[in-house]
């Protein structure tokens, strides 16, 4: 039977509060790019787990709040809720202390995820999730079911398990990764990093992956499929903080990519969505979608 429901995205991993100096936030990468997904207008679904705790129901209630469907957000009796403990250094970049064992450390495999995740258009996971064994062998399983796999690396030092990474590189349709990830994988398979290019297309053949997405901050982003690349420059805005800029920018372009819009189209709402949220403060923004294409428009006219 065809099924007939509203395209939707599954995004795997940590939800958690962002402790900052000034208050908290939610967050959590896989979380970052769940929100702005749905921003963008792309039905998502978030499978992670909270703690039965104060800050587990806060921050339910909180993505409740948002719209964003909580059906696949498990509730822990052990384990309470995630917590990210931020800072941020002169140049405005945040440090993270990623507090272990906690709720999303411990996400299970339920009987109806198979067809969930088989009906979803595109399935997003991260390499922090993969650090405690419960949660990693639930993403191992939920791998085999999902139909386009799409790996954004985020490396969380001390987390990074080489192996780990080389398996769910092997597993992956599309990995999306910043610059000094690409030179950490290149080296992790006993290579000298040459430059973009090369390295890019090394992942490429040892992996099989088709398509790859290179991160450059200030210098722009590259897309890569088959044996076609794509560069696009980065917008020049004046930067709020740093967090979740990545995680936007995928958020972007998984609305495109899955709407199977030309490379040019998919990087472009990439690239504007990532600049849009780095101006302003935090990873989940309050804004709406008509503020965000007024800004895009203004940028892209700017730049003809």
């Amino acid at each position: 039977m065809k099924n007939t429901t509203q395209p939707y995205i599954v995004s795997f991993g940590e939800v958690l509060w962002d402790i900052f100096p000034n208050g908290e936030r939610a967050g959590g990468a896989p979380f970052n790019v769940a929100y702005n997904t749905f921003k963008m207008g792309t039905d998502i679904k978030m499978l992670s787990k909270v703690g039965n705790d104060e800050l587990g129901e806060k921050l339910v209630n909180q993505i409740k709040n948002w719209g964003i469907t909580t059906e696949l957000i498990q509730t822990d009796e052990k384990f309470s809720t995630g917590t990210v403990i931020a800072n941020f250094d002169e140049n405005n970049e945040a440090h993270y202390d990623i507090v272990q064992n906690v709720a999303w450390d411990f996400i299970e495999i339920l009987p109806e995820h198979e067809e969930i995740i088989k009906n979803a258009e595109a399935f997003v996971f991260g390499s922090l999730a993969a650090r405690n064994e419960t949660s990693r062998n639930t993403l191992f399983q939920l791998l085999e079911w999902a139909k386009f796999k799409i790996f954004d690396v985020n490396f969380r030092p001390p987390f990074v398990d080489v192996e780990i990474i080389k398996t769910l590189l092997h597993k992956c349709d599309l990995v999306k990764m910043n610059k000094p990830e690409l030179r950490n994988i290149i080296e992790f398979l006993g290579e000298e990093y040459i430059d973009e290019e090369t390295g890019v297309k090394h992942i490429q053949r040892y992996f099989n992956i088709n398509e790859v997405v290179l991160t450059k901050g200030s210098k722009g982003a590259r897309y890569f499929v088959g044996n076609q690349s794509y560069t696009f420059s980065a917008i020049p805005i004046t930067i709020a903080d740093t967090v979740g800029s990545g995680d936007s920018f995928l958020a972007g372009f998984l609305h495109k990519r899955i709407q199977e819009k030309s490379p040019e189209e998919i990087m472009k709402q990439a690239v504007s969505l990532g600049a849009f949220i780095t101006s302003k403060f935090g990873a989940c923004p309050d804004y709406n979608y008509e503020e965000y294409r007024i800004f895009r428009e203004n940028q892209y006219k700017k730049s003809v």
